[in-house]
C-alpha cells in the first residue's frame, strides 16, 4: 500500500462516516431537530448561553464548537468538567444549555459533573457515540455521533469519530445560522478584523478617490486637456462631467489608441474617444463588489468609476483594493 492510498482511505472512511450519520440524522432525529430549534428560540428570548463540554480530543472539538457559535451570534463557551467542579460551575446559568461531547457516553469527569448541572432535561444535549449510555440518558436531545470503526490502524486514535462531533456541531450551528436567518451583514457585525470582515464591512465609499482628487473633464475639451488633467491627478483614468452630469470616462488605454490611429492626436475631442457605458459602482456596494466586477469579466478593469444616480463621486482601484488585501481566491 502506498503512502498516498493510506492518507486517501482514512479520508474515505471519513467520509463514510459522515455520509451515515447524516442518513441516521434524517431518519431517526427529526424530533430531536425540533427541539434544539425550539431551545434555539429560548436561549435568545432569555440571553442565555449554549455551552460545550468535553475531555481530550473532544475537549478540542467542544472549544471549536462554542467559538463557531460564537461567531453566529448565539454566545457560547468551552466548560472543561473537572475545572467545573473546581469553581467554573458558577459560570452556568439556569437558563443555559449544555452540549456534552462523548464517544463513549461513559466519560467518567462528565459522569461527575452530571449531577450538579441544574440547568433542565430539556436544555442538555448529548454527542455521543453511544445512544443508550449515562450522558445519552441525561440528555432530552441525543445526536447519534457512532462510527463503526476508527481510521485509525489500531481502531483507537479518534478520527473517524472526532470528525462526526465536529460536523453534527457544525450541522447544529448551520441550522441556527439558517433558523434565525442570519444575514451576510449579520455574520460581519462579529467579525469586523482581517479580510472576513473587510468583504462583509468595507463599503466602496471608504476607498473612493473623491473627485476633487480626480481629473474631471467636459466633453467638449481635448485630448491635450485629458493629458494635462491626468498628469495632476494621477489615478489611472478621467471622469467625463457636462453640466453636472456623468457621461463616461476616458482611461489611459483610450489615449494609447487614439494615437495609433490616424488623423488623431491631441486635439481630438474627449467626445470621440470616451466609454460613454463604461461599468460603475454606487458609493453603498461592498468593496469586494467592485473587486469582483473588475476580476470577473471578461477583460479586467483597474478603475471603475463611483456614481450615485448621475453624479460622478470619484473613482475606486484596483491597486488600493488588493492593497486591502482583497482576493477573489479562497
Amino acid at each position: 500500500m502506498t503512502h498516498s492510498k493510506t492518507m486517501a482511505d482514512v479520508l474515505k472512511l471519513e467520509a463514510e462516516s459522515l455520509i451515515r450519520s447524516a442518513e441516521l440524522l434524517e431518519k431517526h432525529h427529526n424530533k430531536d431537530v425540533e427541539k434544539l430549534t425550539v431551545l434555539f428560540d429560548q436561549l435568545r428570548a432569555t440571553g442565555s448561553t449554549l455551552i460545550f463540554c468535553g475531555v481530550g480530543k473532544s475537549g478540542i472539538i467542544a472549544q471549536k464548537c462554542a467559538a463557531t457559535f460564537t461567531s453566529l451570534g448565539l454566545p457560547s463557551f468551552f466548560l472543561h468538567p473537572t475545572e467545573a467542579l473546581h469553581g467554573d460551575l458558577g459560570r452556568v446559568g439556569k437558563n443555559d444549555a449544555i452540549v456534552l461531547l462523548s464517544k463513549s457516553g461513559t466519560t467518567e469527569e462528565i459522569l461527575k459533573l452530571m449531577p450538579f448541572l441544574q440547568t433542565p432535561k430539556s436544555h442538555r444535549i448529548a454527542l455521543v457515540g453511544n445512544t443508550k449510555s449515562p450522558v445519552s440518558e441525561f440528555c432530552d436531545i441525543v445526536f447519534d455521533c457512532s462510527v463503526e470503526r476508527e481510521a485509525c490502524i489500531n481502531n483507537q486514535a479518534p478520527t473517524n469519530s472526532s470528525t462526526l462531533a465536529m460536523a453534527m456541531a457544525d450541522a447544529m450551528a448551520v441550522l441556527f445560522e439558517k433558523y434565525i436567518g442570519l444575514s451576510k451583514e449579520g455574520f460581519a457585525v462579529n467579525h469586523p478584523g482581517g479580510i472576513l470582515g473587510k468583504s462583509l464591512r468595507m463599503k466602496v465609499r471608504d476607498l473612493t478617490i473623491f473627485a476633487e482628487n480626480c481629473p474631471i473633464l467636459t466633453s467638449t475639451q481635448n485630448l491635450q486637456d485629458a493629458i494635462l488633467a491626468m498628469t495632476k491627478f494621477p489615478v489611472g483614468g478621467c471622469a467625463v462631467v457636462d453640466k453636472g452630469e456623468f457621461k463616461g470616462i476616458l482611461v489611459e488605454g483610450d489615449i494609447r489608441r487614439t494615437f495609433t490611429r490616424e488623423n488623431q492626436g491631441l486635439q481630438t475631442s474627449v467626445d470621440a474617444i470616451m466609454n460613454r457605458t463604461p461599468t460603475s459602482v454606487h458609493p453603498d456596494q461592498l468593496a469586494f463588489e467592485a473587486l469582483e466586477l473588475m476580476e470577473s469579466k471578461t477583460r479586467s478593469f483597474q478603475l471603475l468609476p463611483v456614481v450615485e444616480g448621475t453624479k460622478f463621486l470619484g473613482f475606486i482601484r484596483l491597486h488600493d483594493l488588493l492593497k486591502e488585501g482583497f482576493s477573489l481566491k479562497g
